[in-house]
């Protein structure tokens, strides 16, 4: 799932595509029915610690309307398959299990990571896919289902949460499993000729199809799945969202996550005066600021962007000396062989473009391989000018839609946002780019560098009414909904 603070073409509003729009309604969860979490990671349960993440504190803040059951991995290496870590806390139950070291390397850092998350992501040319991760990939989602199975009521509803656990809905059903069950993929999902490339395409279709709903952040996604079903597994579309494939029904449907817009911008107008924030504009002595804050992911586009500032000053001499790239990008899955090698590719970048260009009072590129809490970098996102969202691929990006929510309405800044992001199909008042462009993007650097207030101003109004009407509780509501009217349905 993307990183977001929490860790972290103007178009009347109207005229927004119908698909992207979520129906806020109430969720209508029948007390009766608790809610069950799963996914990788459990967020801290500790009272007064926060979670990180826009999934963890959806999933939070569904659990503390609904009550309920949070189950999955601690983020602990342990030497053996212990029973469940039982925590009560506040009206939510937090199950966590462990990892032993080998589960670890061919579930997590394996497959998980070194298979599915560059194939979803359309890099295939870093998949490395091995037979042994693929056992491990589906012995811990077997040894999960075990685990959580003697945990569930008769009425629970059950949502599932991304890539690392496509298999577990349909061990859940082998081991007898019979309520409503949903699934949520946070990433991209990939065109049919794309999946084709994973040996075991097949079996990973079939068992998202053991769910009853499966999510998707944006139709692009939801037609690559049916076209898979439809065209390679024999499955028929039944209309309004409804497929048949496997001996089963599903509904496949598009629940685009948002952010808590109230609160991004209540922080960031708290935080733009804080002492972090206050330094770092003054450092920049009156210049501009250009911010990219991202996981540091291949995926993310980050070299690229390098190279796209390189071509603005090359470009466009007079932002020599008057604007800044500020890059966070805290470190990730540095036991992963690619994340060392992007780093390595950053580092040397940043060095020979500030090497270039650099003056003895400026420095083109701040690159800052670290992390901030939330409350510093919502006062960064609210001084910059321009805010850089450009991954090669992404699932939604929950940043681009929190430096839109972070900005002063007076004076707002300008979101250059890859096309290919999800959050380019609710954001399109931003100055959208194909970040594979450099050209593309630089003219876009400064288009938005030199945009009229009043332009910026309009800009922001749309995209802040999308935010707004698609936010992070439509999103847990609509989803949840969903499930819900499932349960009813097969309990009638």
């Amino acid at each position: 799932m993307q990183m977001t603070v929490h860790s972290l073409e103007t178009r009347a509003v109207d005229a927004a595509p119908m698909r992207n729009r979520v129906p806020r309604q109430p969720a209508r969860v029948d007390p009766s029915r608790r809610l069950v979490i799963v996914s990788n990671r459990v967020a801290p349960v500790e009272i007064g610690k926060a979670a990180a993440g826009g999934l963890a504190t959806a999933v939070l803040a569904a659990l503390r309307e609904h009550g309920g059951l949070w189950f999955g991995w601690s983020g602990e290496i342990t030497a053996d398959d212990a029973a469940p870590k039982i925590v009560e806390n506040d009206g939510i139950t937090y199950a966590t299990v462990g990892l032993n070291r080998q589960d670890y390397d061919e579930y997590y850092a394996g497959f998980s990571n070194r298979v599915l998350w560059p194939l979803f992501h359309y890099r295939p040319s870093l998949v490395e896919f091995k037979r042994a991760e693929v056992q491990g990939y589906l012995r811990v989602n077997h040894a999960f289902a075990s685990q959580l199975t003697p945990l569930l009521s008769p009425r629970d509803l059950i949502w599932v949460h991304d890539y690392h656990l496509i298999p577990l809905g349909e061990r859940l059903r082998e081991l007898g499993v019979d309520q409503p069950i949903g699934f949520f993929l946070h990433t991209p999902f990939p065109t049919t000729e794309i999946l084709r490339i994973l040996p075991n395409h097949h079996d990973l279709v079939k068992s998202l199809c053991a769910y009853d709903i499966v999510g998707f952040h944006t139709e692009t996604d939801l037609e690559a799945f049916r076209d898979y079903v439809v065209r390679k597994a024999g499955g028929e579309d039944l209309g309004d969202g409804r497929l048949a494939a496997f001996g089963r029904t599903l509904t496949v449907e598009v629940f685009p996550i948002g952010i808590d817009v109230d609160h991004v911008a209540r922080q960031a107008s708290l935080a733009g005066n804080s002492r972090q924030a206050s330094r770092l504009f003054d450092s920049l002595s009156g210049r501009d600021l250009m911010i990219g804050v991202d996981r540091l992911d291949y995926s993310k586009g980050l070299l690229a962007r390098f190279h796209a500032f390189e071509r603005l000053i090359e470009t466009y001499p007079k932002t020599r000396g008057r604007v800044t790239l500020m890059q966070i990008a805290p470190p990730t899955r540095s036991d992963v062989p690619e994340y060392k090698a992007i780093r390595r590719s950053l580092e040397t970048a940043a060095g020979h473009i500030n090497g270039r260009f650099a003056e003895f009072d400026w420095t083109p590129i701040r690159y800052l391989n670290k992390s901030f809490n939330q409350r510093a970098l919502v006062g960064f996102l609210r001084g910059s000018k321009v805010g850089l969202v450009t991954p090669f691929r992404d699932g939604m990006n929950l940043v681009a839609k929190e430096y839109v929510a972070a900005q002063d309405p007076a004076d707002p800044g300008v979101l250059v946002l890859s096309c290919f992001a999800g959050a380019a199909h609710e954001l399109d008042a931003a100055l959208l780019v194909n970040p594979w462009d450099l050209d593309d993007v630089a003219d876009a650097m400064a288009r938005a560098l030199a945009m009229p207030i009043e332009e910026r101003r309009e800009r922001w109004n749309t995209m802040m009414t999308v935010l707004r009407r698609n936010d992070i509780s439509a999103w847990r509501e609509s989803f949840v909904r969903r499930l819900t009217e499932t349960g009813e349905r097969l309990a009638a």
